[in-house]
């Protein structure tokens, strides 16, 4: 069931977006390094390595400079219509193709490079590799705001490997063992909402039974506590 709505929604929103898509083409073939579109390797289920389509947001030999596969808040290595298009969200639009193609679904765990993935614990890459990765997800949802954190946290891949990868590796966990139409359809809304209203907190008053995030963690995640829904 959650494959015939992933090839529906994924096909209706191509069509729907497609001007959209149409004037991002227009405006990276006249800006940047004159290319429209970048495929990485990230890790799909089973482990198996599956390329990932997005609009070019970045200078082309990023992986290689910097902090690699991690971006932090103002990069000098994005580009500047590129910086747009990752605080909109509009340079993962190309991964409906992943999606109609079947490497993705539209709700799963946000697929990794083998950087990224590696940090994980090893149980935790287990469970992730049981599931199609998605275009969204309670992990992207909640850190929706990632590259913000880790500017705040002098932009360390320390930071990520010891602070934000476990967590984020326990909302994975979390959606694994709770995955269904109930989730896959609430994800949808809260991702919907969420670009909407940015500052909301909806995601942890509708999806009550997620992991509590570190106390390192609340304020950036904008945490609700439990009682406060009561």
């Amino acid at each position: 069931m959650q494959r015939l709505l992933d090839i529906l929604f994924s096909s209706l929103a191509l069509i729907l977006l497609s001007p959209i898509l149409a004037i991002i083409i227009i405006l990276l073939n006249f800006t940047g390094e004159g290319e429209i579109f970048f495929f990485q390797k990230r890790i799909g289920k089973s482990g198996k390595e599956f390329k990932l389509l997005k609009f070019v947001t970045m200078l082309k030999d990023s992986p290689n400079l910097g902090t690699g596969t991690v971006t932090m808040r103002n990069d000098p290595r994005v580009l500047p219509v590129g910086n747009f298009l990752r605080r909109t969200k509009l340079n993962e639009l190309p991964q409906l193709f992943n999606i109609f193609i079947g490497n993705m679904s539209i709700i799963g765990p946000r697929p990794l490079t083998a950087q990224t993935f590696s940090s994980y614990s090893i149980p935790t890459q287990n469970i992730i590799k049981q599931v199609k990765p998605g275009l969204s997800g309670v992990g992207s949802i909640i850190f929706r705001e990632e590259e913000d954190i880790m500017h705040a946290e002098t932009a360390t891949l320390e930071y990520y490997r010891d602070v934000i990868a476990p967590y984020k590796g326990l909302l994975e966990e979390w959606f694994v063992s709770n995955r269904g139409l109930y989730t896959y359809f609430i994800a949808i809304f809260i991702t919907i909402w969420t670009v909407i209203f940015p500052k909301t907190r909806v995601v942890w008053m509708l999806l009550k039974t997620l992991p509590e995030p570190p106390d390192e963690l609340k304020t950036a995640l904008k945490f609700k506590e439990r009682e406060d829904f009561d």
